[in-house]
């Protein structure tokens, strides 16, 4: 069964992460095999949770782009390199394929060989020439073994085309010597007595006992096969070790970590067809070839707390979307098929994952009870954002119960927890919790943090001006805004890029907006601070 893996929006916050992992319990209660991930580092706030609920952290994910582990490709599509080039013509006949990786005995990959490099030997190559295996002599010439002295078989081949006589006096024979003969009992002798390597007998011819004895003596090696001295000599060549024709030591290759769209780009670019797929050892798994790019399975995702392609995985557009579980407005996410999308008005996405528990009429164990009640404390501030609802309220109380804690004891732990920015960069405060929303062909990031000491930000305004402003000088955005929200005063303050003063002004009713400028229940992103951003930009 393929892993599903759960996740929420770029720069996790709380609800995200502890909707990710609640909602990957519940499905692999129901069956499924489900794992939630994080698509980038956790905030203050959500290691506190963890760590108090004594819950690991999920696994990074890095995007769901289709990779070549995900992709079908030919995994005995390899020679080793000591078969016989007849064997490895077989093999390419047999896949159907115009070339294959060469290995050797471990699998490591050491070259790749061709229909066209086979063919290009047997017109121009030295077909005079053996170097190969006593075996592959026996099974690409369908012979008998008489006598084996030597494993590997190596020198130059001879027929015995002439007379006894004439050859005898004008051949000369020595261990480096391969002879193919028929009943011709002076040339086998003479070839014997010269200690050549390999005796080839043709038409079944047998070698009377005293031959046999002196080629013991000798160590000469002697073969016999069914056919005549011209389709043994014109089949001899086939016998030959494959890697003799290896002239691509370090073909092009692939890992299965490489992506789908790598792939076929550099196919594109090269031109070639079939390519290796090694390991991080560098030995063979395999061939992928051109043909088969279309040939693969998406990865499978649930997304919660978001549905924007902005917001989401990289690759999110490759995989199979299965689920939706958000309490945000409608994004750009589409799908090529219908699919669960759960979307309702509250407060937190972990208040709809409770209804799928009480829905499926699964128990809810203590750990995840208190890392889905803090999610829902972390988005409604202490159900005191404009966000929150009801059922927020509701589900929250439940959840304590079962967590066995007090809410307003815990939430103030868990924020007083995350509201430090000791030590953080002015970099990792903006981007600690920034979401992009696009619109009219631009861009802005907004940017969020808590706080219950407004002092330890202050004291660093222009830092923080300086970097928003940078940010759309960089980048692709016409506005850059950090919310400072003060849990205690039930407010923010907000820093801003310089350009989008008047923007401010207009969009909070404030005059002459400064740095800093504290816009009073002003605490919802979603309600609050986004909605009248895009009134004015219209």
């Amino acid at each position: 069964m393929q892993t599903t893996y759960i996740f929420g929006h770029k720069i996790p916050d709380t609800d995200s992460v502890c909707a990710s992992i609640s909602l990957s319990y519940l499905k692999n209660v129901q069956g499924l095999k489900t794992e939630p991930r994080v698509l980038g580092a956790l905030n203050k706030e959500s290691k506190f949770v963890l760590d108090y609920f004594n819950i690991p952290e999920p696994s990074f994910l890095n995007d769901v782009k289709v990779q070549i582990r995900n992709m079908h490709y030919s995994k005995e599509a390899m020679i080793e390199e000591h078969v016989s080039i007849n064997e490895a013509y077989q093999l390419l006949s047999k896949l159907e394929v115009t070339g294959l990786p060469l290995v050797n005995k471990f699998k490591k990959l050491t070259g790749y060989v061709n229909v066209k490099e086979i063919s290009k030997y047997l017109i121009e190559g030295d077909i005079t020439y053996l170097n190969t295996s006593y075996d592959n002599i026996i099974d690409t010439l369908n012979a008998e073994e008489v006598l084996r002295f030597d494993n590997e078989i190596e020198g130059h081949i001879l027929a015995a085309a002439y007379k006894s006589e004439t050859f005898i006096n004008r051949i000369r024979l020595d261990k480096d010597n391969i002879l193919i003969v028929g009943d011709r009992y002076k040339i086998q002798e003479y070839a014997i007595q010269s200690g050549i390597k390999l005796v080839i007998l043709v038409n079944n011819v047998s070698l009377n006992d005293t031959l046999i004895e002196l080629a013991k003596e000798n160590k000469v090696n002697i073969v016999r096969v069914p056919m005549g001295t011209f389709k043994a000599a014109n089949m001899i060549k086939l016998c030959n070790y494959i890697k003799l024709l290896n002239n691509n030591p370090a073909p092009i290759t692939f890992t299965t970590s490489d992506y789908r769209n790598d792939f076929i780009e550099t196919s594109s670019k090269l031109g070639h067809t079939n390519y290796p797929i090694v390991n991080k050892k560098g030995l063979c798994l395999g061939m992928m070839r051109l043909v088969d790019v279309s040939d693969f399975e998406r990865k499978q995702v649930i997304l919660v707390d978001h549905n924007q392609q902005s917001q989401s995985v990289d690759g999110i557009e490759e995989a199979n979307i299965m689920e939706v579980i958000d309490h945000h407005n409608l994004g750009t996410i589409g799908t090529s098929l219908p699919i669960n999308f759960r979307s309702m008005p509250v407060g937190c996405t972990c208040t709809i994952i409770y209804k799928l528990y009480e829905e499926a009429n699964v128990e809810i164990p203590k750990n995840i009870a208190g890392i889905m009640l803090s999610a829902i404390l972390s988005d409604t501030l202490l159900f005191k954002s404009p966000t929150t609802t009801g059922m927020d309220i509701a589900v929250g109380k439940k959840l304590a119960q079962i967590a066995g804690v007090e809410i307003e004891e815990y939430g103030t732990k868990m924020f007083k927890a995350a509201s430090s920015v000791a030590g953080m960069s002015v970099e990792e405060i903006i981007h600690s919790d920034m979401k992009t929303f696009n619109y009219s062909n631009s861009a802005m990031a907004i940017g969020q943090v808590m706080t219950m000491d407004f002092e330890e930000i202050s004291s660093r305004q222009s830092e923080f001006v300086n970097s928003l402003n940078t940010m759309c000088n960089i980048g692709n955005y016409k506005m850059a805004l950090l919310f400072v929200t003060d849990i205690i005063k039930n407010g923010s303050y907000l820093f801003f890029n310089e350009s989008s003063k008047e923007i401010i002004e207009e969009a909070f009713g404030v005059e002459n907006a400064t740095q800093g400028v504290y816009l009073d229940g002003v605490v919802s992103r979603k309600k609050q601070m986004l909605p009248p951003l895009l009134e004015v930009e219209k």
